[in-house]
């Protein structure tokens, strides 16, 4: 029995050996927007590919100026599709390894229930009858660049750009608004949908106002050889994954 004990152990280490010897870590870049989201993706896909990933999150501007910059990351999941396709443009990507996961939407919301709704968040906007409106920075976050244009082409901006409050990142000025030091503010809708049951104050604008923001992914050439890099880029195309996005509150693109 006693060495028949052993010899398990032994098969068991061997095995164990061999996944590890073929297992590969992935760094990836991901959008600030899309925190929630990538938490669920990574669990199934590590354990069904044998690969870790390890994920920096930010503003899809400054990921990409830090992987200008030299920064090791591997795969690339940006909140629009200028800086995908900048990177592809500049040789900083793998020629075709460009990948539309998501399309979000952009939402007016308040951590106060009882404020507006869909039927009256542009009214409710336009009376400033709020200290301060979170936005992210728009220079750097593709949520941000779109809450500007909307207010821009709402004609509120000249009237409302007082009470703007920056966050880096759309995650922070999620929190901006979910901690009450900002009423209310611009966000992902996904980010909505994971806070205490969706409760607060909800307008998303029309899509033919606001269209769906294209979020593209893109394989950079540091991970041009890492299995696990190649393997977590085609994992988004699968059904499991859009799935998971698409429970989420995201568009997905259906092939």
């Amino acid at each position: 029995m006693k060495r028949w004990i052993c010899q398990a152990v032994i098969a068991v280490a061997l095995s164990m050996s061999v996944v590890s010897a073929h297992a590969e870590q992935v760094l990836v870049a991901v959008a600030a927007n899309f925190t929630s989201v990538m938490r669920q993706l990574v669990p199934p896909f590590e354990q069904q590919s044998g690969h870790r990933v390890k994920v920096s999150y930010g503003s899809t501007g400054k990921l990409y100026a830090q992987i200008q910059n030299g920064a090791p990351f591997e795969l690339f999941l940006a909140a629009d599709t200028l800086r995908p396709q900048k990177a592809l443009r500049e040789g900083v990507a793998v020629p075709d390894s460009g990948l539309t996961y998501a399309f979000g939407r952009l939402a007016l919301w308040s951590a106060k229930a009882g404020l507006f709704d869909q039927n009256n968040g542009i009214e409710y906007l336009k009376q400033n009858a709020y200290p301060r409106l979170a936005i992210a920075n728009p220079k750097t976050a593709p949520y941000g660049k779109a809450a500007l244009e909307f207010l821009q082409g709402a004609g509120v901006w000249s009237d409302v750009k007082a009470r703007v409050v920056r966050g880096d990142s759309i995650a922070q000025t999620f929190q901006f608004v979910a901690t009450g030091n900002a009423q209310l503010g611009f966000v992902a809708l996904s980010q909505v949908k994971g806070w205490q049951g969706e409760q607060g104050s909800l307008w998303i604008p029309a899509e033919a106002v606001v269209p769906p923001i294209e979020q593209q992914a893109v394989l950079l050439h540091s991970g041009a050889d890492n299995p696990a890099a190649i393997a977590f880029h085609a994992y988004l195309k699968s059904d499991q994954a859009k799935g998971i996005i698409k429970a989420a509150g995201y568009g997905v693109v259906v092939k």
